[in-house]
Protein backbone atom coordinates (compact mmCIF):
# COMPACT_ATOMS: atom_id res chain seq x y z
CA UNK A 1 0.00 0.00 0.00
CA UNK A 2 1.39 3.44 -0.93
CA UNK A 3 1.57 6.53 1.23
CA UNK A 4 -1.77 8.01 2.25
CA UNK A 5 -2.66 11.57 3.24
CA UNK A 6 -2.45 12.17 7.02
CA UNK A 7 -5.68 11.33 8.81
CA UNK A 8 -6.98 9.21 5.93
CA UNK A 9 -7.00 5.51 5.18
CA UNK A 10 -8.24 3.09 2.57
CA UNK A 11 -11.09 0.74 3.37
CA UNK A 12 -10.87 -2.92 2.26
CA UNK A 13 -12.95 -1.85 -0.75
CA UNK A 14 -10.41 0.83 -1.66
CA UNK A 15 -12.62 3.76 -0.61
CA UNK A 16 -10.93 6.80 0.90
CA UNK A 17 -12.17 7.40 4.45
CA UNK A 18 -11.53 10.16 6.97
CA UNK A 19 -9.99 8.87 10.20
CA UNK A 20 -11.38 10.05 13.53
CA UNK A 21 -8.65 12.35 14.92
CA UNK A 22 -9.34 11.15 18.45
CA UNK A 23 -8.47 7.59 17.48
CA UNK A 24 -5.00 8.91 16.65
CA UNK A 25 -4.65 11.11 19.74
CA UNK A 26 -6.14 8.70 22.27
CA UNK A 27 -3.09 6.41 22.62
CA UNK A 28 -0.97 9.51 23.23
CA UNK A 29 -3.36 10.85 25.87
CA UNK A 30 -3.48 7.46 27.53
CA UNK A 31 0.30 7.52 27.95
CA UNK A 32 -0.21 10.49 30.29
CA UNK A 33 -1.53 10.26 33.84
CA UNK A 34 -5.32 10.61 33.72
CA UNK A 35 -5.50 13.98 35.44
CA UNK A 36 -2.67 15.36 33.30
CA UNK A 37 -4.45 14.27 30.13
CA UNK A 38 -7.64 15.90 31.35
CA UNK A 39 -5.72 19.11 31.94
CA UNK A 40 -4.36 19.04 28.39
CA UNK A 41 -7.85 18.61 26.94
CA UNK A 42 -9.22 21.29 29.26
CA UNK A 43 -6.57 23.81 28.22
CA UNK A 44 -7.17 22.99 24.56
CA UNK A 45 -10.87 23.72 24.93
CA UNK A 46 -10.06 26.93 26.78
CA UNK A 47 -7.83 27.98 23.90
CA UNK A 48 -10.60 27.59 21.30
CA UNK A 49 -13.44 29.00 23.40
CA UNK A 50 -14.56 32.35 22.06
CA UNK A 51 -12.62 31.93 18.81
CA UNK A 52 -13.83 31.04 15.29
CA UNK A 53 -12.75 27.46 16.02
CA UNK A 54 -15.51 27.22 18.61
CA UNK A 55 -18.05 27.97 15.90
CA UNK A 56 -16.46 25.35 13.64
CA UNK A 57 -16.77 22.80 16.45
CA UNK A 58 -20.44 23.69 16.87
CA UNK A 59 -21.07 23.19 13.15
CA UNK A 60 -19.38 19.80 13.31
CA UNK A 61 -20.77 18.41 16.54
CA UNK A 62 -24.20 19.92 17.21
CA UNK A 63 -27.24 17.93 16.14
CA UNK A 64 -30.23 20.22 15.67
CA UNK A 65 -33.56 18.47 15.55
CA UNK A 66 -36.79 19.46 17.29
CA UNK A 67 -37.42 15.84 18.27
CA UNK A 68 -34.45 16.00 20.64
CA UNK A 69 -35.73 19.04 22.57
CA UNK A 70 -36.76 18.54 26.20
CA UNK A 71 -38.37 20.86 28.74
CA UNK A 72 -37.60 19.89 32.33
CA UNK A 73 -37.48 21.66 35.72
CA UNK A 74 -38.00 25.03 34.08
CA UNK A 75 -35.19 24.65 31.55
CA UNK A 76 -35.34 24.13 27.79
CA UNK A 77 -32.75 21.63 26.54
CA UNK A 78 -31.97 21.49 22.80
CA UNK A 79 -31.06 17.83 23.25
CA UNK A 80 -31.02 15.44 26.21
CA UNK A 81 -27.26 14.80 26.43
CA UNK A 82 -25.38 16.86 29.03
CA UNK A 83 -21.91 16.94 30.48
CA UNK A 84 -21.84 15.91 34.13
CA UNK A 85 -20.26 17.84 36.98
CA UNK A 86 -16.55 17.23 37.40
CA UNK A 87 -15.44 17.96 33.86
CA UNK A 88 -15.56 21.75 34.17
CA UNK A 89 -15.17 22.35 37.88
CA UNK A 90 -14.52 26.08 37.72
CA UNK A 91 -16.82 27.26 34.90
CA UNK A 92 -13.94 27.81 32.50
CA UNK A 93 -15.18 26.06 29.33
CA UNK A 94 -19.02 25.88 29.25
CA UNK A 95 -19.19 27.41 25.76
CA UNK A 96 -16.61 25.01 24.34
CA UNK A 97 -18.52 22.06 25.81
CA UNK A 98 -21.76 23.33 24.33
CA UNK A 99 -19.97 23.56 20.98
CA UNK A 100 -19.19 19.83 21.26
CA UNK A 101 -22.94 19.23 21.03
CA UNK A 102 -23.94 18.92 24.66
CA UNK A 103 -27.47 20.04 25.45
CA UNK A 104 -26.52 21.29 28.90
CA UNK A 105 -23.40 21.76 31.01
CA UNK A 106 -23.23 21.15 34.75
CA UNK A 107 -20.23 22.86 36.29
CA UNK A 108 -18.67 22.12 39.66
CA UNK A 109 -18.67 20.74 42.22
CA UNK A 110 -18.25 24.17 43.69
CA UNK A 111 -17.67 24.71 47.40
CA UNK A 112 -17.87 27.83 49.55
CA UNK A 113 -14.12 27.74 50.17
CA UNK A 114 -11.43 27.24 47.57
CA UNK A 115 -9.74 23.89 48.18
CA UNK A 116 -7.00 21.84 46.51
CA UNK A 117 -8.73 18.50 46.85
CA UNK A 118 -7.02 15.26 47.74
CA UNK A 119 -3.34 14.51 47.03
CA UNK A 120 -2.38 13.24 43.58
CA UNK A 121 -2.66 10.79 42.01
CA UNK A 122 -6.43 10.89 42.45
CA UNK A 123 -7.83 9.98 39.04
CA UNK A 124 -7.28 6.53 37.50
CA UNK A 125 -8.25 4.95 34.20
CA UNK A 126 -9.52 1.38 34.28
CA UNK A 127 -8.87 0.75 30.59
CA UNK A 128 -9.94 -2.87 30.56
CA UNK A 129 -13.23 -1.92 32.20
CA UNK A 130 -13.85 1.37 30.35
CA UNK A 131 -14.14 3.07 33.71
CA UNK A 132 -12.56 5.68 35.96
CA UNK A 133 -11.92 5.84 39.68
CA UNK A 134 -11.63 9.30 41.17
CA UNK A 135 -11.00 10.66 44.63
CA UNK A 136 -10.65 14.29 43.58
CA UNK A 137 -12.15 15.72 46.77
CA UNK A 138 -14.03 18.73 45.37
CA UNK A 139 -10.90 20.52 44.14
CA UNK A 140 -12.09 23.92 42.91
CA UNK A 141 -11.38 27.64 43.09
CA UNK A 142 -14.27 28.37 45.43
CA UNK A 143 -17.68 29.98 45.12
CA UNK A 144 -16.44 33.58 45.00
CA UNK A 145 -14.16 32.98 42.00
CA UNK A 146 -16.59 30.74 40.14
CA UNK A 147 -19.47 33.15 40.71
CA UNK A 148 -17.44 36.08 39.41
CA UNK A 149 -16.35 34.08 36.37
CA UNK A 150 -19.94 33.14 35.53
CA UNK A 151 -21.06 36.75 35.90
CA UNK A 152 -18.35 37.98 33.51
CA UNK A 153 -18.95 35.34 30.86
CA UNK A 154 -21.27 35.23 27.87
CA UNK A 155 -22.82 31.88 28.68
CA UNK A 156 -23.86 29.38 26.02
CA UNK A 157 -27.37 29.01 24.66
CA UNK A 158 -27.88 25.75 26.59
CA UNK A 159 -28.76 25.41 30.29
CA UNK A 160 -25.81 25.76 32.65
CA UNK A 161 -26.31 24.11 36.02
CA UNK A 162 -24.09 24.48 39.06
CA UNK A 163 -23.30 21.49 41.27
CA UNK A 164 -22.69 22.62 44.86
CA UNK A 165 -20.88 20.63 47.54
CA UNK A 166 -19.74 21.06 51.12
CA UNK A 167 -16.34 22.55 51.91
CA UNK A 168 -14.13 19.91 53.51
CA UNK A 169 -13.26 22.15 56.46
CA UNK A 170 -16.89 22.92 57.29
CA UNK A 171 -18.35 20.77 60.09
CA UNK A 172 -21.33 18.68 59.06
CA UNK A 173 -23.48 20.61 61.51
CA UNK A 174 -22.75 23.81 59.58
CA UNK A 175 -23.40 22.34 56.14
CA UNK A 176 -26.67 24.23 55.44
CA UNK A 177 -24.95 27.61 55.72
CA UNK A 178 -22.01 26.39 53.66
CA UNK A 179 -24.26 25.26 50.80
CA UNK A 180 -26.30 28.46 51.01
CA UNK A 181 -23.19 30.65 50.71
CA UNK A 182 -22.10 28.81 47.58
CA UNK A 183 -25.56 29.13 46.08
CA UNK A 184 -25.69 32.85 46.72
CA UNK A 185 -22.44 33.40 44.81
CA UNK A 186 -23.63 31.58 41.67
CA UNK A 187 -27.38 32.16 41.86
CA UNK A 188 -27.70 34.88 39.23
CA UNK A 189 -26.13 32.80 36.47
CA UNK A 190 -27.17 29.22 37.30
CA UNK A 191 -30.07 27.82 35.30
CA UNK A 192 -30.43 25.20 38.02
CA UNK A 193 -28.61 24.15 41.18
CA UNK A 194 -27.72 20.54 41.95
CA UNK A 195 -27.05 19.72 45.60
CA UNK A 196 -24.27 17.17 45.89
CA UNK A 197 -24.62 15.19 49.11
CA UNK A 198 -23.41 11.96 47.54
CA UNK A 199 -19.76 12.28 46.58
CA UNK A 200 -17.74 9.53 48.27
CA UNK A 201 -14.62 11.70 48.42
CA UNK A 202 -15.45 14.22 51.17
CA UNK A 203 -15.46 12.65 54.66
CA UNK A 204 -18.97 12.31 56.06
CA UNK A 205 -20.68 13.93 53.08
CA UNK A 206 -22.94 10.99 52.31
CA UNK A 207 -24.47 11.15 55.80
CA UNK A 208 -26.09 14.38 54.61
CA UNK A 209 -28.46 12.21 52.55
CA UNK A 210 -30.17 11.20 55.81
CA UNK A 211 -33.54 12.85 56.18
CA UNK A 212 -32.73 15.33 58.95
CA UNK A 213 -29.55 16.87 57.45
CA UNK A 214 -31.00 16.74 53.95
CA UNK A 215 -34.13 18.64 55.00
CA UNK A 216 -31.99 21.25 56.75
CA UNK A 217 -29.79 21.84 53.70
CA UNK A 218 -32.57 21.91 51.15
CA UNK A 219 -34.81 24.11 53.28
CA UNK A 220 -31.99 26.60 53.74
CA UNK A 221 -31.43 26.68 49.98
CA UNK A 222 -35.12 27.11 49.23
CA UNK A 223 -35.27 29.96 51.74
CA UNK A 224 -32.33 31.54 49.87
CA UNK A 225 -34.35 31.36 46.65
CA UNK A 226 -32.77 28.33 44.96
CA UNK A 227 -35.00 27.44 42.00
CA UNK A 228 -34.85 25.10 40.17
CA UNK A 229 -33.32 22.93 42.88
CA UNK A 230 -32.23 19.32 42.34
CA UNK A 231 -30.53 16.78 44.58
CA UNK A 232 -27.91 14.25 43.42
CA UNK A 233 -28.12 10.85 45.09
CA UNK A 234 -25.67 8.00 45.58
CA UNK A 235 -26.10 4.62 43.87
CA UNK A 236 -24.93 3.01 47.11
CA UNK A 237 -27.94 4.02 49.18
CA UNK A 238 -30.22 1.14 50.09
CA UNK A 239 -33.65 1.18 48.47
CA UNK A 240 -35.17 2.12 51.83
CA UNK A 241 -32.75 5.04 52.25
CA UNK A 242 -33.36 6.16 48.68
CA UNK A 243 -37.11 6.11 49.26
CA UNK A 244 -36.60 8.20 52.41
CA UNK A 245 -34.60 10.76 50.43
CA UNK A 246 -37.29 10.83 47.77
CA UNK A 247 -39.95 11.62 50.37
CA UNK A 248 -37.87 14.71 51.18
CA UNK A 249 -37.90 15.62 47.48
CA UNK A 250 -41.68 15.41 47.44
CA UNK A 251 -42.25 17.03 50.84
CA UNK A 252 -40.13 20.06 49.97
CA UNK A 253 -41.31 20.31 46.37
CA UNK A 254 -37.88 19.95 44.78
CA UNK A 255 -37.66 20.28 41.03
CA UNK A 256 -35.68 17.17 40.11
CA UNK A 257 -33.42 14.28 41.09
CA UNK A 258 -30.03 13.38 39.63
CA UNK A 259 -29.45 9.63 39.67
CA UNK A 260 -26.66 8.74 40.27
CA UNK A 261 -23.23 9.74 41.57
CA UNK A 262 -20.17 7.45 41.47
CA UNK A 263 -20.08 4.22 43.46
CA UNK A 264 -17.70 2.85 46.06
CA UNK A 265 -18.78 -0.68 45.14
CA UNK A 266 -16.38 -2.80 43.08
CA UNK A 267 -18.04 -5.46 40.90
CA UNK A 268 -16.11 -8.72 40.85
CA UNK A 269 -15.81 -8.61 37.06
CA UNK A 270 -13.44 -5.62 37.11
CA UNK A 271 -10.12 -6.50 35.46
CA UNK A 272 -8.00 -3.38 35.79
CA UNK A 273 -5.19 -3.28 38.34
CA UNK A 274 -6.54 0.14 39.39
CA UNK A 275 -9.85 -1.37 40.49
CA UNK A 276 -8.70 -1.44 44.11
CA UNK A 277 -7.97 2.29 44.19
CA UNK A 278 -10.02 4.19 46.75
CA UNK A 279 -12.66 6.56 45.35
CA UNK A 280 -15.76 6.67 43.24
CA UNK A 281 -16.12 4.30 40.28
CA UNK A 282 -17.75 5.57 37.09
CA UNK A 283 -18.13 4.32 33.56
CA UNK A 284 -19.30 1.07 32.00
CA UNK A 285 -19.58 -1.01 35.22
CA UNK A 286 -22.08 1.51 36.56
CA UNK A 287 -24.27 1.62 33.45
CA UNK A 288 -26.80 -1.10 34.34
CA UNK A 289 -27.16 -0.40 38.08
CA UNK A 290 -27.47 3.32 37.36
CA UNK A 291 -30.23 2.68 34.84
CA UNK A 292 -32.07 0.53 37.34
CA UNK A 293 -31.74 3.28 39.96
CA UNK A 294 -33.14 5.80 37.46
CA UNK A 295 -36.13 3.50 37.02
CA UNK A 296 -36.50 3.12 40.79
CA UNK A 297 -36.51 6.90 41.26
CA UNK A 298 -38.82 7.60 38.31
CA UNK A 299 -41.40 5.16 39.66
CA UNK A 300 -41.56 7.07 42.94
CA UNK A 301 -41.43 10.78 42.11
CA UNK A 302 -43.33 13.05 39.76
CA UNK A 303 -40.38 15.35 39.07
CA UNK A 304 -37.90 15.02 36.20
CA UNK A 305 -34.97 12.65 36.65
CA UNK A 306 -31.47 13.26 35.30
CA UNK A 307 -29.88 9.93 34.42
CA UNK A 308 -26.13 9.55 34.97
CA UNK A 309 -23.81 6.57 34.99
CA UNK A 310 -21.92 4.64 32.34
CA UNK A 311 -23.37 6.30 29.24
CA UNK A 312 -21.10 5.85 26.23
CA UNK A 313 -23.55 5.18 23.39
CA UNK A 314 -26.96 6.13 22.05
CA UNK A 315 -28.32 2.81 23.26
CA UNK A 316 -27.12 3.46 26.81
CA UNK A 317 -28.59 6.96 26.87
CA UNK A 318 -31.85 5.71 25.41
CA UNK A 319 -32.16 2.98 28.03
CA UNK A 320 -32.01 5.62 30.75
CA UNK A 321 -34.57 7.77 28.92
CA UNK A 322 -36.97 4.84 28.58
CA UNK A 323 -36.32 4.07 32.27
CA UNK A 324 -37.56 7.55 33.18
CA UNK A 325 -34.73 10.07 32.64
CA UNK A 326 -35.81 13.31 31.00
CA UNK A 327 -32.18 14.20 30.27
CA UNK A 328 -28.90 12.36 30.77
CA UNK A 329 -25.31 13.25 31.63
CA UNK A 330 -21.93 11.69 30.96
CA UNK A 331 -18.25 12.22 31.69
CA UNK A 332 -16.30 8.96 31.63
CA UNK A 333 -17.66 8.01 28.21
CA UNK A 334 -16.10 11.15 26.79
CA UNK A 335 -12.67 9.99 27.96
CA UNK A 336 -12.96 6.71 26.10
CA UNK A 337 -15.01 7.76 23.06
CA UNK A 338 -13.76 11.27 22.33
CA UNK A 339 -15.29 14.64 21.45
CA UNK A 340 -17.80 13.29 18.95
CA UNK A 341 -19.73 11.35 21.60
CA UNK A 342 -22.60 13.79 22.12
CA UNK A 343 -23.14 14.01 18.36
CA UNK A 344 -23.03 10.23 18.02
CA UNK A 345 -25.52 9.76 20.85
CA UNK A 346 -27.94 12.38 19.57
CA UNK A 347 -27.88 10.97 16.05
CA UNK A 348 -28.37 7.48 17.41
CA UNK A 349 -31.28 8.54 19.63
CA UNK A 350 -33.07 9.96 16.58
CA UNK A 351 -32.76 6.56 14.89
CA UNK A 352 -34.03 4.80 18.02
CA UNK A 353 -37.00 7.17 18.28
CA UNK A 354 -37.90 6.39 14.68
CA UNK A 355 -37.50 2.67 15.30
CA UNK A 356 -39.87 2.79 18.24
CA UNK A 357 -42.42 5.13 16.68
CA UNK A 358 -41.83 8.11 18.97
CA UNK A 359 -42.08 11.65 17.63
CA UNK A 360 -39.94 13.15 20.37
CA UNK A 361 -37.70 12.42 23.34
CA UNK A 362 -40.48 13.43 25.70
CA UNK A 363 -42.70 10.64 24.34
CA UNK A 364 -39.98 8.09 25.10
CA UNK A 365 -39.32 9.23 28.66
CA UNK A 366 -40.45 6.48 31.03
CA UNK A 367 -41.68 4.16 28.29
CA UNK A 368 -40.35 1.19 30.28
CA UNK A 369 -41.63 2.32 33.68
Amino acid sequence: MGLQPPGRLLSPQGDLQVMDPYSVAKPLFFQLPAETAHGVVHRGLQAVQGTPIEHLLARRYRVEDERLAVDAFGCSFPNPVGIAAGFDKNAEIPNALAALGFGHVEIGGVTAEAQPGNPRPRLFRLREDRALVNRMGFNNEGADVVGQRLAAMDLPDVPVGVNVGKSKATPLSEAPGDYAYTYEQVADDADYVAVNVSSPNTPGLRTLQDRGPLVDILTRLEDAGADPLLVKLSPDLSEAATEEALTVVEDLGLDGVIAVNTTTERPERLRSPHAAQEGGLSGAPLEHPATERVRFVAERVDVPVVGVGGIASAEGAYRKIRAGASVVQLYTGLVFEGPGLARSINRGILELLERDGFDSIEEAVGADV
